[in-house]
């Protein structure tokens, strides 16, 4: 440990679970880790908790943001934002991983005020979509 640490690090105690969200770069903002915990998005060894809910070495936090499920067991507190090498260190992912880009669904984009699909405008999108052609003996 660095005497640059230091002051990013707190004894025995708590931290808030907002604070400690944004601490280790799970969340951009503060402002989000508390909304995500407002939302219910949030909880910490299996409950739902507020953003001043206090969390403590050991706890495991659940996070749904950004469309993905983040489960991380606390390995250290901190108060204050930190590099992304030393936030790291501060906890254990155990978050399953993400899905590969390539599963992501082609969603078919009309431009706005374009109109009505023609039939084979419908035909392309449903082939994008992969639904079977009712004249398809297959």
């Amino acid at each position: 440990m660095t005497a640059d640490e230091a002051p990013a690090e707190q004894g025995a105690g708590s931290v808030r679970v907002d604070s400690w969200i944004w601490s280790v770069r799970l969340t951009k903002t503060r402002s989000q880790a508390a909304t995500a915990a407002r939302a219910g998005h949030v909880r910490v060894n299996g409950d739902r908790v507020k953003a001043a809910h206090p969390v403590k070495a050991g706890d495991e936090v659940r996070l749904r943001h950004a469309g993905r499920e983040r489960i991380v067991v606390v390995r250290r507190l901190i108060k204050k934002r930190v590099g992304a090498p030393v936030a790291v260190e501060c906890y254990v992912d155990n978050s399953p991983p993400p899905p590969p880009r390539e599963e992501a669904l082609v969603v078919p984009v009309r431009d706005r005020g374009a109109g009505r699909p023609t039939k084979r405008d419908r035909r392309e999108m449903e082939r994008l979509r992969g639904a079977p052609r009712p004249d398809d003996p297959s």
